[in-house]
């Protein structure tokens, strides 16, 4: 029997249990080792995952590829792997992770070079055709990849499949794909699975890491999440008993909404309708997703480009006591010859007033005034620039110290989308005996369109209001995709529901965040989930690792949101 077959038969009355160990290139290192032990025996994992690509990463592994042509890759997974080989070997569990990064040939000989010294008969296999042809100033090209190459791996019987730059829910799709032997147009399956690997792809996100009610539960260390999929695409979402953390609902919720946009989840292996996804609290830690559809994928794939910027640096003074906002402007007016010059491409200020009146710590009593420089020239933005600042140590506002002292201009990052036809990447499975397998194109595809706005929910009843924090009420997250953010909101009540919908409106969010007011902002509407989810055009620069801006991914968007007051009824505080 194929391993095609294997999976099919497996997947026919079967339940496939996929854990995620990783959510980040340094996420926790034990995350391995306690999900391939931690379950006990009725919680036996089929295929453990590791997400450790982001935007940034791509960029730091660029770099890093640039300095060594054998680099490229996740090098905390090959050190975690150490002792993890051994016990997915031993409990029958296959490992998919996409640590290859830029290089996941030379992540696969490596696994295979420690699997020797080991003596452990692992077979691994990898994915590419992801890197796109280089383009000039480029450093990193590459476009995401569905799971296809992945399946195509796993049906080879392979014990782990390193990818590049896959899609983080092809990390389940492609198992998925395998195990219940669902060929492309299994749209609605397809799309359970997407939704169940963008909840699993950020680990601890959805087992309530960084969840805006976390007060009440023990969330010091969350268990990494687990989910268990259906042949019809439905799943359960858990973790291994006795873990920390929680999931319910309102955790599944947020990681839903993280990083997405409108009810149309597009990618490689299929368009998810994040409209239909029906959420339900089966039982402690235990939450079901079905109902989800899907729809056929669209003609392009995502690519993400990397590039370099130029060089930036930054001052940071501090302003301590009375009088901040006039030593600010002192120090702004002392610069301004400095910075005339030999004048930087981009010169911002920034005033943090972190300060508080009659403060009994010197440290609360202070504010921050960040000066950052950028310029395609290092010189421009180094020491000649910072040392003018320095220079004014004696010689300006009472008080006058920085938090570093000066250095050189560092480089930047730039991240940016673009969009290739299908067709034209060449998505292959690459098997231990050095077998190339080329994974078919979609034989369907379907343009992406926005799709009508749902009916709103009836008002509440006018009643009196109180001016309090929205936060009070609902819960936020936030994120970043490029240059742009993504903000979902969500209520955990219908009445609740009721009251966001129309209260929440894009003009209010510009006006609740001043910083968006300028900047094209679109609401979703997710009924279903009680949510809305926002997304902010062009609030963070060039992309997180330009670090245009304070918060440069946007983490804390969505807290600063619910931290705004507004007219909230009374009877739902």
């Amino acid at each position: 029997m194929t391993g095609a077959a294997r999976g099919a038969a497996r997947g026919a009355a079967g339940v496939l249990r996929i854990g995620n160990a990783s959510g980040f290139y340094g996420d926790r290192f034990d995350a391995v080792k306690e999900m391939l032990t931690g379950g006990g025996p009725d919680g036996r994992l089929d295929v453990l995952t590791g997400d450790y690509l982001a935007e940034l990463t791509m960029l730091i592994l660029g770099r890093d590829l640039l300095k060594d042509p054998s680099a490229g890759y996740a090098k905390t997974f090959l050190r975690q792997m150490e002792e993890g080989l051994g016990l997915a070997h031993e409990r029958g569990t296959r490992i998919v992770t996409n640590a290859g990064g830029l290089n996941p040939a030379g992540l696969a000989d490596a696994l295979r070079a420690l699997a020797e010294r080991l003596g452990i008969p692992a077979r691994v296999a990898h994915v590419e055709g992801d890197r796109l042809p280089p383009r000039p100033g480029v450093l990193a090209a590459n476009a995401y990849l569905g799971g296809g190459g992945i399946a195509a791996c796993l049906a080879a019987g392979v014990d782990v499949v390193v990818t590049g730059r896959v899609t983080d829910a092809a990390l389940v799709t492609g198992p998925a794909q395998w195990f219940f032997g669902w060929g492309p147009e299994a749209y609605d399956e397809l799309a359970g699975a997407v939704v169940a690997g963008h909840v699993l792809e950020c680990g601890t996100q959805a087992t309530g890491g960084n969840y805006a009610f976390f007060q009440g539960q023990d969330v010091r260390r969350p268990g990494f999440p687990v989910a268990e999929l259906h042949a019809d695409g439905s799943a359960v979402i858990t973790k291994h008993p006795g873990t920390g953390g929680l999931v319910d609902v309102g955790t599944v919720t947020a990681q839903l909404l993280y990083e997405t946009a409108g009810a149309r989840y597009p990618g490689p292996d299929v368009t998810a309708r994040l409209d239909t996804v029906r959420l339900t609290q089966e039982g402690p830690d235990r939450v079901r997703i079905d109902g989800v559809r899907g729809e056929a994928p669209p003609p392009t794939l995502k690519a993400g480009l990397c590039r370099l910027g130029g060089f930036r640096n930054e001052v940071v003074f501090v302003l301590t006591g009375l009088d901040i906002e006039t030593k600010a402007e002192l120090v702004r007016e002392q610069l301004r010859d400095a910075l005339a010059k030999n004048p930087p491409a981009e010169v911002r200020w920034e005033l943090a007033r972190t300060d508080r009146a009659d403060a009994d710590t010197e440290e609360t009593a202070s504010a921050l005034l960040r000066l950052v420089v950028r310029d395609p020239d290092p010189e421009k933005v180094g020491r000649t620039l910072t040392g003018a600042a320095i220079e004014l140590a004696l010689a300006s506002y009472p008080g006058f110290h920085v938090t570093a002292p000066p250095g050189k201009g560092a480089p930047y990052g730039v991240f940016a989308s673009a969009s290739v036809p299908v067709g034209e990447v060449p998505h292959t499975a690459v098997l231990p005996d050095g077998t190339r397998a080329p994974v078919p194109v979609p034989p369907r595809t379907r343009p992406l369109e926005a799709v009508p706005a749902p009916e709103l929910p009836p008002p509440l009843p006018p009643g009196p209001t109180r001016r309090a924090p929205l936060g009070l009420v609902a819960g936020a997250r936030s994120g970043d995709k490029g240059g742009d953010a993504n903000v979902g909101v969500w209520v955990r009540t219908d009445e609740e529901w009721c009251w966001l919908a129309h209260a929440l409106t894009a003009e209010r969010f510009r006006a609740l965040l001043p910083e968006t007011a300028d900047l094209p902002v679109e609401r979703h509407v997710l009924p279903d989930l009680r949510a809305l989810n926002f997304t902010v055009t062009g609030i963070l620069g060039e992309g997180v690792a330009s670090q245009a801006r304070f918060d440069p991914q946007a983490k804390a968007l969505g807290e600063w949101l619910r931290s705004r007051h507004l007219d909230i009824p009374e009877e739902l505080l």
